[in-house]
């Protein structure tokens, strides 16, 4: 990490690679989380029938264990991929409040997210509306953290970092 100390993170070419592949993975990841919710849909009704199951379409409701094993990985990644977008983001010339902005919306919507389809399936089905908000509101975060990092990275603009 001690490249990220000094202002040219953006003259070491190798450094620029590895945070670019970095980005591609997380792009995949972001794709892939698409998918996934857009399998499960957007509606409360859809999100609700895949955590506490359906009659209807021979559902059955998400397993304790499954969600347990499903948090325990999502935890680790999410703190993973969170904590090294928006390190990086710091090194931008984004003005704080927006950078603070993006950090609190990335950790808070990743947190809703996780804990919202315990709630949907042990509290209310009504808990269905926070994990689309969270979702929604977490690949958006992670699209503008990726685009942000990379277009620094490559941009010749000056930031409060810069001598």
């Amino acid at each position: 990490m001690r490249f990220f100390i000094s202002s040219d993170i953006r003259k070491n070419s190798l450094l620029r690679l590895i945070i670019v592949f970095t980005v591609v993975f997380f792009i995949f990841l972001w794709l892939t989380s698409l998918l996934l919710y857009l399998e499960v849909g957007f509606s409360p009704q859809g999100v609700a029938e895949y955590y506490r199951g359906s009659e209807e379409s021979f559902r059955q409701p998400k397993s304790y264990l499954g969600m347990l094993q499903e948090a325990h990985f999502h935890f680790f990644a999410m703190a993973i991929i969170l904590v090294t977008l928006n390190h990086l983001l710091l090194f931008t010339g984004l003005k704080n409040e927006w950078k603070l902005v993006l950090i609190a919306s990335s950790f808070v919507s990743a947190l809703g997210d996780i804990i919202s389809g315990w709630l949907i399936r042990y509290v209310s089905p009504v808990f269905a509306y926070l994990k689309i908000g969270s979702s929604l509101v977490l690949l958006t975060t992670l699209a503008l953290l990726m685009i942000i990092v990379v277009w620094y990275l490559y941009s010749s603009q000056k930031t409060g970092y810069d001598k």
